[in-house]
């Protein structure tokens, strides 16, 4: 089969003839229809990052969405045929984290096909060394979730990213009524965020960005619901109180990318109503500078989230599958494998949160 492997940490991925994977009894092959190309693949594969890469070299790509063609002996709730989108989260499964529905906090936490977050979790992408970024890949029957015919393969591939939403906002308690604020809403990221929290029911949805173009199209969505600002435009804290009856908001999600002003999040941290919760997934990298008594009176909460479990997929698929929410939204921009890098450029160029970049191995 074709696969795109990464040889050496900031070349281009090279598109080289393999083996199709041999299944254990616990896993399936799946066809690839399609696998998420995201920013931070630029960084990860540039070798930017702290994080362990996989050996190499490596078959990578994140978030694969295609047909199961074979199942293991020992899996007996999917069969050929299965639509699926492939969660890359690996873990030990016996740990205390694992064992207590926590597997991101296992010491041996990796993504297949991307990368590891410690050198001791890299054994596991050793024994799992199939990423999306190929015409078949083999994974864990207990990393799939089942994906209805509502749902394209290429919005099966956003799931990582929209699980990260979606995972953040449960996290801040977004339900029916909330207020929430969204730092980042014309991103990756912060366009999934606003479509979860109309599905949530929250009834007060304020986005802030830059893009202006998405901005207005993520207010259009729901007028009465979603209000946006343009960074820079307005005065975060007087904007969102005026917004919310003076009082602020019940959540706050930040969600921005690299290099973005730590000011920002700052001004939106201090528009969080009592008892608000702040929760952060963004890519900041100077520290933020927090007063424990502005927390602490008005009882606030901040904590920090990166991934989603299967059964948060699971639930994504069945919301879409109802059309609670609707992901034919995104705009899909669809690659062949040979053009990986012509993706993977294309993605640098952040071409705003409703574009949807995959590679189809099969075309």
């Amino acid at each position: 089969m074709r696969a795109a492997r990464l040889h050496e940490p900031g070349k281009p991925l090279q598109i080289d003839t393999v083996d199709v994977p041999r299944i254990r009894p616990h896993e399936v092959l799946v066809r690839v229809e399609a696998c998420g190309v995201i920013p931070n693949m630029n960084n990860i594969f540039g070798g930017k990052t702290w994080h362990p890469l996989p050996p190499l070299p490596a078959i990578v790509g994140l978030d694969a969405a295609g047909v199961i063609t074979q199942v293991g002996e020992s899996v007996t709730e999917f069969a050929e045929g299965d639509r699926v989108y492939i969660n890359p989260l690996l873990s030990c499964g016996s740990c205390s984290y694992c064992r207590g529905g926590e597997p991101t906090d296992c010491s041996y936490a990796a993504f297949r096909g991307y990368f590891a977050f410690t050198v001791a979790a890299v054994k596991l992408l050793r024994e799992n060394p199939y990423g999306g970024f190929a015409e078949y890949t083999a994974a864990p029957a207990r990393n799939l979730v089942r994906l209805p015919r509502e749902v394209t393969f290429e919005q099966g591939a956003r799931f990582g990213y929209l699980g990260t939403s979606y995972a953040t906002l449960q996290l801040a308690g977004t339900r029916a009524g909330t207020w929430v604020l969204i730092n980042g809403a014309t991103g990756t990221l912060g366009v999934g965020a606003v479509l979860w929290a109309l599905a949530m029911g929250a009834t007060r949805i304020l986005g802030l960005g830059r893009n202006r173009d998405v901005l207005t199209r993520l207010q259009a969505l729901a007028p009465r619901r979603v209000f946006t600002l343009a960074l820079g435009d307005q005065a975060i804290g007087d904007w969102v109180r005026s917004h919310t009856d003076g009082l602020g908001v019940d959540a706050f999600m930040d969600c921005t990318g690299r290099g973005s002003a730590v000011s920002t999040s700052m001004d939106a941290l201090g528009s969080l109503k009592r008892s608000g919760v702040a929760v952060n997934v963004s890519a900041l990298s100077e520290p933020l500078s927090i007063h424990p008594a502005r927390f602490m009176d008005p009882r606030l909460t901040y904590r920090g989230s990166n991934w989603f479990s299967v059964a948060q997929g699971q639930q994504m698929a069945e919301l879409a599958r109802s059309g609670v929410v609707d992901l034919g939204l995104l705009e899909p921009r669809v690659f062949p494998l040979e053009g990986i890098n012509d993706a993977l450029a294309e993605v640098r160029n952040r071409p705003g949160g409703f574009v949807n970049i995959v590679v189809a191995p099969g075309k």
